[in-house]
């Protein structure tokens, strides 16, 4: 936990644990459906020549405060999903971003490709009510734990058929992301510290990633320029919630982004 203290991301982690228990409550572990792999859908968009885009639920976020309160879940990511999406990810955690585990469940409802439960999630049991409720895939961030702790914890995901999506910022993490059994590595463009978000950080440690595992870019695409940027060092899929959260069109966005060409970066340049 070294790297996150005295960051907004702490404090986040600290309201998570606080409330950890309440979570918990209530919560039987009963899945009966079989997961979906994000793997495989980005890998299948990426063949057909297109970005794998993951289209995220998000109703607020403490870097740009309230994006779309009143959203109805299940419209939104039915929109994404009818435009191709390669996935679904929805935002859970309550205090900061506004989110709730029934927007999970509301989703989960309505589309058929693979769902993430975006969260800031410190506990295994976590990703036994994520499997229960619908999700294909968990988000793990590297900064939170340490190397046992995210060796343990990628492994009970494994165990229940969810994927793992891990999350990085910088070299050290990156470096410690390689090591794991993580199915995709994410590289969050935005800083810990200081919620600048710069896509020069994809572009520094995309390349790290050499052994054919997906790159998702998160944080910080919102024009088909910038989504070009990214595919032109080899990222296979964009985490987009903002632009798309905003967009008058969801779905028209999504495909410009799926779609965008070297052609564009070249263009922005």
């Amino acid at each position: 936990m070294s790297s996150i203290d005295d960051t907004y991301l702490a404090r986040i982690v600290a309201d998570c644990r606080a409330r950890l228990e309440e979570e918990l409550i209530g919560d039987v572990f009963a899945a009966t459906r079989r997961t979906t792999s994000l793997v495989r859908s980005i890998r299948s968009r990426r063949a057909e020549g297109e970005l794998a885009v993951i289209g995220e639920v998000k109703r607020r976020s403490p870097s740009v405060g309230s994006i779309a309160p009143d959203v109805d879940p299940a419209t939104h990511a039915a929109a994404y999903a009818a435009a191709g999406a390669a996935g679904i990810s929805v935002l859970t955690e309550r205090d900061h971003f506004g989110g709730s585990l029934d927007d999970l469940d509301a989703v989960r409802d309505v589309v058929d490709v693979p769902v993430l439960r975006k969260d800031f999630l410190i506990d295994a049991r976590q990703f036994d009510v994520a499997r229960s409720r619908g999700a294909d895939v968990v988000l793990l961030i590297a900064a939170i734990h340490e190397d046992a702790a995210l060796a343990d914890l990628i492994a009970h995901a494994h165990e229940l058929d969810l994927e793992v999506l891990l999350e990085v910022h910088d070299e050290v993490e990156m470096a410690r992301a390689i090591e794991t059994e993580a199915d995709a590595i994410g590289i969050n463009n935005r800083n810990l510290r200081t919620f600048v978000v710069d896509l020069a950080t994809t572009e520094r440690l995309a390349p790290l990633v050499t052994d054919g595992r997906p790159v998702v870019a998160e944080s910080g695409v919102k024009t088909p320029e910038d989504a070009a940027r990214m595919r032109a060092v080899g990222v296979d899929a964009l985490l987009v919630g903002e632009a798309l959260m905003r967009a008058a069109r969801p779905g028209g966005t999504l495909r410009s982004l799926a779609t965008a060409t070297a052609t564009e970066a070249g263009a922005r340049a």
